[in-house]
């Protein structure tokens, strides 16, 4: 990689360096946009508006991700203050949920949730002030949970037939949804398996309680500074944790189930958020948990705030510095260097795998990183590899999974990306009693190291043909041209 190739690259490690040294993401991502944006001048003589240009569009693109964020925001402050939450709560209870198993129970339910959703925002919105709150009660450790919550919210994106990145993914590559999904589903189904059992190992031998617990026991044991402090952060907070101590109709967990039925019918993200938001109204006001129409607004006005309160900003500064880095190809060069270094097919293909992850880190967005970097790859094979037209797709459905295990799953290994800043956004405002930040998530996030570590190792090693239909082909199927080339030169 020449000179002008590392400065095209260099934005993504002054954003790493910042947010490693400790520096806020609203500061960090503004200043490394400012220096992608000197980047982009420089390498490819671009002129101001040009950049201010590119860094806009990208932020446009996301328009409808912000929608969909205020409308999570809102529905998590609707579900902890209308007794969705508290019934939830209340019945996992019931079934002897403890804290040794309310992670696993997390991952696994949020993992459903995301597949019937298609969309891991949502899924976490809805997920967060109910088992936070129920990993509090029961005396868990709510940042496992939250990576639990987080984990099981990414597995739905990967592989739903209705989430837009396993869609756009798959469309990029020219492979069928449906051949993607039964190219990758084992291989899904163990990691989902092999992280459920490791999050109840951990547990374990964090010294977690083994013992249920009743819900009023364990709210009255909350110090009355604690109440006082929620009362000042976050008020749905207090009328959750009473919704639970008084119990409220088993019905309210409704409005969650309506959410699941209408995303199995494969209605808009946005459609399936508002109407958990209205039937919880509706349902509310039959249980008596709602005060009256104006008390309904105001949860919505509240979730719509603390959307907007640094979240949103966040995200448009991150927008705008993968804008710039889509608009110089910064990724261009180091294609180049894959194909150079690459001594067979498995070895290209691994180095796809680390392209996708480097594109999500320097664009901050998993849809970006597929939009840009899966061009990329697809294009390294359809010009590098030779053999046959079904050997060729299986190459096409291990890009595929490349561009969206890696994008979903890989998001949550990154600081700055949109991801942890909107899953972290949450957790504080639903739950005020941890101040958590992005390595919390990050350090605990089993689910997406297991997803991330295993399918580059088992792209690199071969090991791959030990899974049921997700073995890429052998060296005898496919072969890369320039070997080709020189053995005819020779």
């Amino acid at each position: 990689m020449n000179l002008n190739g590392l400065l095209k690259i260099s934005p993504v490690f002054v954003m790493a360096i910042m947010m490693i040294s400790g520096f806020d993401v609203l500061i960090a991502a503004p200043i490394a946009t400012i220096y992608a944006a000197f980047i982009a001048i420089v390498t490819e003589k671009l002129s101001f508006q040009e950049v201010l240009d590119a860094g806009i569009d990208n932020v446009k693109e996301m328009q409808i991700v912000f929608f969909i964020l205020m409308a999570a925001y809102a529905m998590a402050e609707v579900f902890m203050s209308t007794g969705v939450g508290a019934a939830i709560i209340n019945i996992s209870l019931s079934m002897g949920v403890t804290a040794q198993s309310v992670g696993v129970v997390a991952l696994l339910v949020s993992s459903i949730l995301s597949i019937a959703t298609g969309t891991s925002w949502g899924t976490f919105a809805a997920a967060a002030p109910i088992f936070l709150w129920l990993s509090h009660l029961l005396g868990g450790n709510v940042v496992l949970t939250l990576a639990a919550i987080a984990g099981g919210s990414c597995f739905g994106d990967n592989i739903g037939l209705i989430s837009d990145t396993t869609v756009v993914s798959s469309g990029i590559q020219g492979v069928e949804v449906i051949k993607r999904i039964r190219h990758q589903g084992v291989w899904s189904a163990l990691v989902l398996i092999f992280s459920a059992i490791t999050f109840y190992i951990v547990a374990i031998f964090m010294g977690l309680p083994s013992g249920s617990i009743e819900a009023s026991t364990a709210i009255s044991q909350i110090p009355d500074g604690v109440w006082e402090a929620l009362a000042n952060e976050r008020a749905s907070a207090v009328t959750l944790l009473e919704q639970v101590q008084g119990g409220v109709p088993v019905y309210m967990v409704i409005p969650l189930i309506i959410v699941l039925v209408l995303a199995v019918k494969g209605l808009p993200t946005l459609a399936c958020l508002f109407s958990g938001i209205a039937s919880a109204y509706i349902f509310g006001t039959f249980a008596g948990t709602i005060g009256g129409f104006n008390e309904f607004i105001e949860l919505i006005k509240g979730g719509f705030a603390d959307a907007g309160s640094w979240v949103i900003i966040m995200m448009m500064w991150v927008a705008a510095f993968g804008g710039i880095m889509k608009k110089i190809d910064a990724f261009r060069p180091l294609s180049t260097l894959v194909v150079t270094i690459s001594k067979n097919v498995r070895q290209l293909m691994f180095y796809n795998g680390i392209l996708s992850i480097l594109g999500n880190a320097a664009l901050s967005d998993e849809m970006a990183q597929i939009v840009t970097v899966g061009p990329i790859i697809r294009e390294i094979v359809e010009k590098n590899v030779d053999g046959t037209p079904e050997a060729i797709e299986k190459l096409r459905l291990r890009n595929a999974t490349f561009s969206d295990a890696l994008g979903v799953f890989g998001s949550q290994l990154v600081p700055w990306h949109v991801y942890i800043g909107f899953f972290i956004g949450i957790a504080n405002a639903v739950y005020p009693l941890h101040n958590f930040v992005a390595m919390d998530l990050i350090k605990l996030n089993i689910m997406a190291v297991i997803a991330v570590v295993s399918i580059l190792l088992l792209t690199l090693t071969g090991w791959d043909r030990f899974i049921p239909m997700f073995a890429l082909p052998s060296d005898s199927e496919v072969t890369l041209k320039k070997h080709k080339t020189e053995e005819s030169i020779v």
